[in-house]
């Protein structure tokens, strides 16, 4: 059986001598997988075709050509799909195809996994199924929509059913007035459900839409059983617009949710309504249509397209995190501005901050030397390294102080948000010019933290020698930071693995934040009576206000901390030797193996190379972790490929112009207030 589904050049003669209209189930919907497969990549139509790759259009035009002139033919064809098309559920094909019965996105993301592993038997009446064991390709939706309207005409006399009286096209009309109310039923069960009903803007519902829906459906498939067709036009356009009132509450719940939070399960449940609303409308277009197949084609081709999104695993996550994204891109755009400089005074408080930063990641690298010597088990040594790290960054968090690499991240969804009209006269320059604001402040970002982070840690290794006559870092030590920053090992892979963890906590501190908004947890904190009672109404004020300014830094430092030390132990332990370079505390581990080894250490090939392996982290730190969070904040704006490419042009332009932007402040920029 599993031989018949795979693509294969079907002769079309033996391919119509074997349809069976009596054969049981399963050998016909066979029979229909291959005639499908013979149209879209089986052998050539004609003689004519032979070695040109005819089309789908071409193979059906063929086809038909074949049963015109050949009737004893066609009458095994005609009957075979007649009774495959009353033989499935046609009702349940137009209202459940594409959609969800589950009620979250996460049952639905384990029922996509299981569609898209298990295979599926032709022995089925779901019309869903027997869509999908059909029309296997992504493409098959474009060429049934490209037939054209004379050879639509010619499938629907020739294949078709025999009959063509009044009861015939009752008999066709059926099953899509049955499909609206499932519809409809399902729109209104959702939009009255409290995560929607309680987010919809009221002075939408306030003529009640999603309650006139069923009485209208009904009105109209009774105008169209007794042949009223003025009344049934009617009755469509006041269905057409109830749906588009419905789908206007619905989208209220997206803009509620874009400042109160956004959870993943409601903006499913808003698609998932609003993709029925637009299903009803195509089968109105259908009921009503003078000349239905071309109608026809369109719903199949919609019906298709829908098969291959409801096991698409990325269409369901690039539809349903596409606001989620915006709205982390957003608030990091927010917190990202303070790390962009634009004027003198702006740099050179940058480097200041970045120093108070370096002073802390000396005290981070000489902490994990410490740990190191405890001789910890694997995982536990991870631990405590990731909580060293974790320390370090939520201090200087709290400092008001910073790191380098902690910028790009956060500092690209904020030059995104420069690109809202990316058309507009103007807006891609202006890009340009905070792409040159954002390096100069990494450049100040990392100057700082590198200019503090070596003499601190030389400082300390000198003192203790002095002091307790041997460095805190031994020579035995400082070989092994020789050995393992060396631009000749693996470093650079693993800066770029640290630069992906860097990404992955500015996802977490996004995530994070808009959890502790969404749930409103600062309100709670303000004002929940046990909380007030036990701090004081003011105090409860100022923690609540301290908490959402801070959710996401704090969020962010620590998860960053823990990725450090405990990913790359978990990944060891499933056999993935990846580590982590962080070029600050890269540097202060070099300077203090430098101070270990002294100075002779300068004059020797491995120290430089360890010098190019901190340039490289660097680089691969900042660069893949701002590259990550540009697409998505990109992504987010829904920015196409071509205004993609005219960006990145008008940068690359401004690098070989003005390269001095890139790296110092203009000298005559007033200092902004």
């Amino acid at each position: 059986m599993s031989r018949l589904f795979r693509p294969a050049r079907w002769d079309l003669t033996a391919l119509l001598n074997a349809a069976d209209a009596r054969a049981p189930r399963p050998e016909r919907h066979v029979w229909l997988v291959r005639l499908v497969q013979w149209l879209r990549q089986g052998s050539a139509a004609t003689p004519a075709e032979a070695g040109t790759g005819a089309s789908p259009g071409l193979r059906l035009t063929h086809l038909l050509n074949v049963l015109e002139r050949n009737p004893a033919q066609a009458a095994p064809v005609r009957e075979l799909l007649a009774r495959s098309w009353r033989e499935v559920d046609g009702a349940a094909l137009l209202a459940d195809t594409g959609f969800s019965a589950r009620h979250d996105l996460w049952g639905e993301l384990r029922e996509r996994v299981l569609l898209a592993l298990l295979p599926q038997t032709p022995d089925t009446d779901d019309g869903a199924v027997l869509l999908h064991l059909l029309f296997t390709d992504a493409g098959d939706a474009a060429w049934l929509q490209a037939i054209d309207a004379a050879t639509l005409q010619r499938v629907a006399a020739m294949l078709g059913p025999e009959a063509a009286g009044a009861d015939a096209e009752h008999d066709w009309r059926a099953p899509l007035g049955q499909a609206l109310v499932w519809l409809v039923s399902a729109v209104r069960t959702a939009a009255f459900s409290p995560a929607l009903r309680r987010r919809m803007a009221p002075a939408l519902l306030a003529h009640k839409p999603f309650d006139q829906l069923t009485p209208a459906v009904e009105q109209l498939r009774a105008a169209l059983a007794h042949g009223h067709t003025a009344q049934a036009l009617q009755h469509a356009a006041w269905l057409r617009a109830l749906l588009q009132a419905c789908e206007q509450a619905a989208d209220s719940v997206r803009e509620h949710l874009a400042t109160q939070g956004v959870s993943a399960d409601i903006l499913f449940d808003v698609a998932q309504l609003r993709a029925r609303c637009r299903r009803v409308d195509d089968i109105l277009a259908l009921l009503l249509a003078d000349t239905p197949a071309p109608e026809f084609a369109r719903l199949l081709a919609t019906l298709v397209r829908g098969v291959h999104e409801r096991r698409s695993l990325r269409a369901l996550l690039a539809g349903h995190y596409g606001l989620l994204a915006a709205k982390m891109a957003e608030r990091h755009a927010e917190t990202g501005e303070h790390y962009i400089t634009r004027t003198g005074a702006q740099y050179r408080a940058m480097l200041a901050k970045a120093a108070g930063g370096g002073v802390v990641i000396a005290g981070t690298t000489l902490a994990k030397f410490a740990l190191g010597a405890l001789a910890l088990a694997p995982f536990w040594a991870g631990a405590a390294a990731g909580l060293n790290y974790a320390l370090s960054f939520l201090l200087i968090h709290l400092l008001h102080w910073t790191v380098a690499t902690k910028q790009p991240a956060m500092t690209a969804p904020a030059l995104a948000d420069k690109l809202a009209d990316v058309r507009a006269q103007g807006s891609v320059e202006g890009f340009v010019d905070e792409v040159a604001h954002l390096v100069r402040s990494q450049v100040a970002g990392i100057a700082g933290n590198l200019a503090l982070v070596v003499p601190v840690v030389l400082a300390a290794q000198w003192l203790a020698q002095a002091l307790l006559g041997a460095p805190l870092v031994g020579p035995q030590q400082a070989q092994y930071v020789l050995d393992s920053i060396t631009l000749l090992g693996p470093t650079a892979l693993y800066a770029a693995f640290t630069g992906v963890l860097l990404f992955a906590s500015s996802l977490v501190a996004g995530w994070v934040e808009n959890w502790f908004v969404y749930h409103r947890l600062d309100s709670a904190l303000a004002h929940h009576p046990d909380t007030v009672a036990r701090l004081g109404a003011p105090r409860a004020a100022r923690w609540a206000a301290w908490w959402r300014h801070n959710i996401s830094g704090v969020a962010g430092n620590v998860s960053l901390g823990l990725m450090l030390g405990l990913v790359p132990v978990l990944l060891q332990f499933v056999g993935l030797p990846l580590d982590v370079r962080h070029v600050t505390l890269s540097t202060g581990q070099l300077a203090a193996a430098a101070a270990a080894l002294g100075w002779g250490v300068l004059g020797t090939a491995a120290f430089w190379w360890c010098v190019a392996g901190i340039v490289a982290i660097g680089l691969l730190n900042l660069g893949v972790s701002f590259f990550l969070a540009l697409k998505l904040a990109l992504r987010s704006r829904a920015i196409t490929a071509p205004d993609r490419r005219r960006i990145y042009a008008a940068v690359w332009q401004r690098l070989r112009q003005q390269p001095r932007s890139f790296v110092l402040p203009p000298k005559d920029q007033p200092s902004l207030s």
